[in-house]
């Protein structure tokens, strides 16, 4: 099952035999982290073992929401809705940005109290987020068939074209000097008094002093090559997209039974509003102490399987030199099967619930994996145990709307600039210095 079709990124034909520093990654989050590090007079080459945006950063939802993010991620988030308007101008290339809100749907009165809480979160930023009845509701989406309590409006929200918005930032970065290599595989670090000199790709390599790890899924594998034990497991939603239909909400929808983004193009991007598979693969075990705390909050949303993936994933090595083949040249694009009962269950409950979908086609399915951690909030942080060596990943489905401003604020760390907003929530040593590992459920 193919993904979804991403802008092609052509990638450099030379390597370069130095550059300050080497981002591992061409998602929304290495290609936000190179653009912002060449702006700032650095060299820098993107590496992706594939193509630019073909993993997650083109399959999730599009959407670009400072609403219902764990109140961690609400400043970054903040300033992501800054940087986000000025995209299209910036790469100088189409991004599908548009503010067009975003709805969170409250059935019960809990979940009206719950929202109301969570939107109190806001009033420091000043932004327009505010809770409506149901009656309400009915007059901001027009023709909508749901009973509902109310619900969350956040104007300020909007949404933006996975397959458009990585290649875009991608190519902005090359305009400015950086050096954007796909199919070119990083198998790994070289050190020299500790500290990072230079990596080795497939094709040779490239001396550094820094390196900024933006795998993704991968990132946990990469890692664990170094020594360095990045608590991560996989989550897979399944998606499909709509051809062009009339009369359907301009604004981006969440329900407990679906989840619906309006496209560029006309169709809708529609999944469902909470259930995710999670396959039982060996490092499900190495890390279920850590994951049980979030196990117990979200069980009714996850799906858990056990299959021949525990096999697929025994098989891939943990450890491998730098003068052999990587497990990331013999899977260059992670791409699952996507689950077409909890897809069609999704379009089935937004055409009840949005009559003028009654006629919608499907046009493509597809299904990616999320890379979460034990409390669902990323890491953007240098790893102490290697000076020069730092971590982009771990964004639990919440990184396309954030990606702009998490490759600020790693650029930030990169360069020892002052950052651009409190990093202490998103360093890699909370798992290792005693914090309280905490999953902040709902969001």
């Amino acid at each position: 099952m193919p993904g979804p079709y991403v802008t092609p990124v052509h990638g450099d034909a030379e390597l370069p035999g130095e550059v300050d520093v080497v981002v591992i990654g061409g998602g929304i989050i290495g290609t936000s982290t190179a653009l912002e590090l060449v702006e700032r007079g650095l060299r820098v080459a993107l590496c992706e073992k594939g193509g630019i945006g073909k993993e997650q950063s083109s399959r999730n939802w599009g959407w670009v929401r400072i609403s219902r993010r764990d109140p961690r991620e609400v400043p970054l988030m903040a300033e992501a809705l800054r940087l986000w308007p000025n995209l299209n101008e910036r790469t100088g290339r189409e991004t599908g940005y548009r503010r067009a809100g975003i709805i969170f749907t409250c059935a019960t009165d809990r979940q009206y109290a719950d929202h109301e809480k969570w939107n109190e979160l806001l009033t420091p930023y000043q932004f327009e987020s505010r809770m409506v009845s149901g009656n309400e509701l009915r007059n901001l989406v027009p023709d909508v068939n749901m009973d509902l309590k109310g619900a969350l409006y956040t104007a300020v929200d909007g949404r933006a074209e996975p397959q458009l918005a990585a290649p875009a930032i991608a190519e902005a970065a090359r305009d400015r000097g950086a050096h954007v290599l796909t199919e070119c595989a990083v198998r790994g670090i070289e050190t020299s008094g500790g500290a990072v000199s230079g990596v080795v790709t497939e094709r040779g390599a490239i001396a550094c002093s820094a390196v900024v790890l933006a795998g993704g899924a991968w990132s946990n594998l990469f890692a664990g090559n170094m020594g360095i034990d990045f608590p991560q497991l996989k989550v897979m939603n399944s998606v499909l997209r709509t051809k062009p239909i009339e009369g359907g909400p301009e604004q981006a929808i969440w329900h407990s039974d679906f989840a619906i983004r309006k496209r560029r193009d006309g169709g809708y991007t529609i999944a469902s509003g909470h259930e995710n598979i999670v396959r039982i693969v060996p490092k499900s075990f190495r890390y279920a102490r850590q994951f049980l705390p979030a196990l117990r909050k979200e069980w009714r949303s996850l799906n858990l399987r056990f299959g021949l993936s525990f096999l697929d994933e025994a098989r891939i090595p943990t450890r491998w030199s730098l003068n052999e083949p990587s497990p990331f040249e013999y899977n260059r694009v992670l791409d699952p099967v996507p689950n077409r009962r909890l897809s069609d269950a999704a379009l089935g409950a937004a055409q009840r619930a949005f009559p003028a979908l009654a006629n919608a086609e499907i046009a493509q399915r597809w299904a990616g994996y999320i890379d979460v951690t034990p409390d669902a909030v990323p890491v953007i942080s240098p790893i102490d145990k290697v000076p020069g060596f730092f971590l982009a990943s771990g964004f639990s489905g919440h990184g396309f709307g954030i990606g702009p401003a998490a490759g600020k604020l790693m650029a930030d760390i990169v360069t020892r600039t002052t950052p651009v907003v409190d990093a202490k929530d998103y360093r890699f040593s909370r798992f290792t210095d005693g914090s309280k590992i905490e999953l902040v459920s709902g969001f």
